[in-house]
């Protein structure tokens, strides 16, 4: 095992490479901290790649009257929007109405009208609808997104893939996120300001000695040990962080959290535009149905308690039976298991605030900061990927008195790697892109700019035809763009290519990721990682 310098003690020290992790890491690094993060598996390898891959406010929120949460997110949409649109981009989603829409039983909400008219037995009438999507355009400031507007399903594409008997529907907007690829941009921005980024590195234990944090590291391919020394020890560990608290560091807690699966399909194109839908179920719960990938559509998402976290999360039958149901329950052509290419599930730890139900915990995030152990934790719970940044500034804001040098907040509005460019640059990007590499299809072409925006031309290089990438692993991924995600975004396995750096796993056939997979460790081994 190695032990650290004497004096090499750094300011901050954080465990967990999801969102919440990597966006303290980023912001703290740009503020001047010395500091260094640990992830034990890949970048955004559980919750943080395992989300509706949704910038928005949470309109079901305002019905549990969580305004600061909603507001907070409505904001964040246009400043995180500005500092990345090749990874994020508006989108308009269609909410059609039926007069025997109802509300979740459970809501604050749902309870006031049940009280006061009792007539309406938990339906949802349209006119407060109305009032939440009024609300919704209006809490955030909205400059960029157009507004709700009412439409008529009998006619226009929006109403040609539902049942006729929805005829009415509200139109709204919120923005598509790369979920998986904003983690990797923040750790890449991080790293780029100082930090030191760690994957596959696991924190076996933290102590405080002499009122400075202890932490052992262990790698998890070659097994080596290492202690780091910090002032400050921030837990983002997402699901883990209950488990970090209580036997990572020993301490005793009365904070928990609620473990929430969330699963997701993915199925084949349900229908030709652009825009998405939102579905409520009977029993007052709502889903997605969202264009995914070009030839895919993505519909999500559960919300159920999830117990062990031994338990690797997945889409169960019963979960994949009730999405196929509600939307079939709206679209004229049933959608059926056969319809299914893929599913995907992910924990979202919760902040246990003795909710009664799983949909009805609060998604707001809370931040503990325990000095029982000598020296200050920030213990991070909760939280949605919309209000990363904002939970950062407020992560560093309560450490702030443990960092005498930290610097002023500075993420709004600053671009994330490759985000460099207007917001609906994207289809000029990828004409410029062309025009310096002619061989690209526009495809391809489209796919490189939506991953890497700007930063497309440097991963491209300085090739003139296509032999010039290496080896064609198929889907357009060659050995060049595969290089440049091991080398500048910390990929070190096929599955962190093809499903969190892309998701053209569903794309690659098993001889083709096998290949991939072969090819990654034979470069790993040549330069001895």
């Amino acid at each position: 095992m190695t032990t650290p310098n004497e004096n090499d003690i750094i300011d901050l020290f954080v465990i967990g490479g999801g969102i919440n992790g990597c966006g303290i890491a980023r912001d703290a690094a740009g503020r001047g901290l010395r500091v260094e993060l640990a992830e034990m598996n890949d970048l955004a390898a559980a919750t943080s790649s395992a989300s509706t891959k949704l910038f928005h406010g949470g309109l079901r929120y305002l019905e549990y009257w969580e305004l600061r949460l909603v507001r907070e997110a409505l904001v964040e949409r246009e400043t995180l929007l500005k500092a990345m649109p090749h990874i994020s981009w508006p989108m308009r989603f269609v909410l059609p109405y039926h007069k025997d829409m109802r509300f979740e039983s459970n809501t604050p909400t749902s309870k006031l009208l049940n009280a006061l008219m009792p007539w309406m037995k938990g339906r949802r009438p349209a006119w407060l609808i109305r009032l939440g999507l009024f609300l919704y355009d209006r809490l955030g400031g909205r400059k960029i997104l157009p507004p709700t507007r009412a439409i008529d399903l009998r006619h226009g594409p929006e109403g040609a893939p539902l049942k006729d008997r929805f005829t009415k529907a509200y139109e709204y907007s919120d923005c598509w996120v790369e979920d998986s690829r904003l983690v990797v941009l923040n750790a890449r921005d991080a790293a780029a300001r100082g930090a030191r980024i760690t994957t596959r590195t696991k924190v076996t234990m933290a102590q405080v000695v002499d009122g400075i944090w202890h932490v052992t590291l262990q790698d998890q391919n070659s097994g080596a040990r290492r202690i780091v020394r910090a002032q400050v020890l921030v837990n983002a560990g997402g699901p883990w962080v209950e488990n970090i608290i209580r036997n990572t560091t020993g301490l005793n807690t009365k904070e928990g959290v609620r473990l929430v699966r969330g699963s997701h399909i993915i199925t084949r194109k349900l229908y030709d535009h652009d825009k998405c839908y939102f579905f409520q179920g009977e029993d007052g719960r709502i889903i997605f149905t969202i264009p995914y990938e070009t030839d895919f559509t993505l519909i999500g998402t559960t919300d159920i308690d999830h117990q062990d976290l031994a338990e690797k999360p997945v889409c169960s039958p019963e979960e994949q039976d009730y999405l196929l149901q509600l939307a079939s329950n709206y679209l004229k052509t049933s959608v059926t298991a056969d319809d299914v290419v893929a599913t995907y599930s992910g924990v979202r730890p919760l902040y246990n605030d003795a909710a009664s139900s799983a949909t009805a915990a609060t998604r707001d995030y809370v931040l503990k900061l325990d000095k029982t152990a000598g020296a200050p934790m920030l213990n991070v719970f909760g939280g949605k990927i919309t209000t990363y940044r904002k939970l950062a500034e407020q992560a560093l804001q309560q450490i702030s008195d443990y960092a005498p040098q930290i610097g002023q907040a500075w993420t709004a509005g600053v671009a994330l790697p490759g985000g460099d460019f207007p917001v609906g640059g994207v289809d000029d990007l990828i004409q410029k892109l062309i025009k310096k590499f002619p061989f690209l299809t526009p495809p391809w072409a489209r796919r490189l700019v939506k991953a890497y925006g700007n930063e497309a031309f440097d991963v491209l290089g300085t090739a003139t035809v296509s032999t010039d990438l290496g080896e064609d692993f198929g889907a357009s991924l060659t050995a060049r763009e595969v290089a440049w995600l091991m080398d500048k975004e910390f990929a070190q396995t096929a599955e962190d290519v093809i499903w969190r750096r892309s998701k053209l796993g569903l794309r690659l056939r098993d001889a083709q990721i096998e290949r991939l997979q072969n090819w990654m460790q034979r470069r790993l081994g040549a330069r001895g990682t």
